[in-house]
């Protein structure tokens, strides 16, 4: 098995990570914060090391800043929807996913707000410049991805950051593709929402995610409950992360998304993101000169260890299911919820066949893609 689906989910994630989860759910999976005994403790305890490890990571100053959600979209959800008000003018790229796309259109749907999207050329490349030049008096809200899920390109989020701090606009990053992999300094790079699942590059469990929320910006609750405090108010408490964590969280996915942390702070998030990009550009250079390949994308050092593909005169659904039924190569076709990133790149109506790399991918699996592809390549010439 060939798995390069990793801009998916990662797979396989670090024993370490599965420990954990064996762990906490045999040993001491009590409901934090809902009572004083001492299973509720040890989560509740566990699940702040989570956050502060969260908030180093992304050099965050007040880990009770980190708001733990069950993956990007309900993050970027309580982002969008909680920041905005009628008469805000957003700005957001083609190359979102349709996390940020759809909750903006029906933002702008419903008459709350305009919005603007900015395209990216015919690469997949945004220019910070275009979307500066989108900037009105009413803009309230930038919102970017940092890596595209579909072509991988990597949008330049601290010259965006500078220009937001600048003129007094926010900044929502989708890191979705990108934490755990590329550098991500929330201080320096002025950012002032990050929304990420924990399932992807930081090697956690489905069902986890995180909004990191800079201190002094208020966000209002997207829903209300239970939050183990303030629990003789029918009011909905007003300080962080209880505000926006109403309900029993996944505390046992939580904490062993922590473990996933440790993995990337013992490998070393540089040694990461060399092999990954190593693996991108030898699929890229055993296939750049093959004429019935058409590959997406800048190619170069602006794009993540995402590949996107069509072969010629065939079905990029095709293709997948040829790749995972014969040779047990696992990728991702079509249109990967992200539809204006296709027509970016003149994809929307073929879609294309995703490669995503991942820590756990090799050279040689590299090349079996590349020689799988060519058989399919032969195979219909003949």
């Amino acid at each position: 098995m060939i798995y390069v689906d990793n801009a998916a989910t990662t797979f396989p994630k670090p024993k370490i990570v599965t420990d954990k989860i064996m762990e906490c759910s045999l040993g001491y999976a009590g409901n934090p914060g809902r009572s004083g005994h001492k299973l509720a403790m040890k989560m509740d305890l566990e699940i702040y090391e989570t956050r502060e490890k969260i908030c180093k990571l992304i050099n965050g100053t007040e880990p009770l800043n980190v708001i733990f959600t069950f993956n990007a979209t309900d993050s970027l959800n309580i982002a969008i929807k909680g920041v905005l008000e009628k008469g805000n003018h957003v700005i957001t790229t083609s190359m979102e996913h349709n996390s940020v796309l759809r909750p903006l259109n029906q933002l702008r749907k419903d008459g709350i707000i305009d919005l603007s999207i900015v395209y990216a050329d015919k690469q997949g490349y945004v220019e910070p410049q275009k979307i500066f030049d989108a900037v009105t008096p009413q803009t309230k809200l930038i919102v970017t991805t940092h890596m595209s899920n579909v072509f991988g390109t990597i949008v330049d989020i601290k010259s965006i950051g500078e220009f937001c701090k600048e003129n007094n606009i926010l900044y929502l990053v989708d890191a979705a593709q990108s934490i755990g992999v590329l550098d991500i300094d929330v201080q320096d790079m002025n950012i002032d929402l990050l929304a990420f699942p924990g399932h992807k590059a930081l090697f956690g469990p489905m069902g986890t995610g995180a909004l990191y929320i800079k201190e002094g910006i208020k966000v209002k609750p997207l829903r209300q409950g239970g939050t183990g405090s303030y629990s003789h108010s029918i009011d909905q408490p007003d300080l962080y992360p209880d505000s926006l964590e109403s309900g029993t969280p996944n505390g046992v996915g939580i904490i062993a998304l922590r473990k996933g942390i440790d993995f990337i702070n013992e490998v070393c998030i540089d040694n990461i993101r060399n092999h990954e990009i190593s693996l991108k550009n030898h699929f890229i250079d055993l296939l750049k000169d093959n004429d019935d390949i058409i590959l997406y994308g800048t190619l170069d050092d602006r794009q993540g260890a995402v590949v996107s593909l069509n072969v010629k005169d065939m079905d990029s659904s095709e293709v997948s299911y040829i790749l995972s039924d014969e040779f047990d190569i696992y990728t991702r076709p079509g249109f990967h919820c992200a539809p204006l990133a296709h027509k970016s790149l003149g994809t929307d109506e073929l879609g294309a066949i995703r490669f995503s790399f991942g820590y756990f991918n090799t050279i040689k699996e590299v090349e079996e893609c590349v020689n799988a592809l060519k058989i399919i390549i032969e195979r219909i010439k003949k």
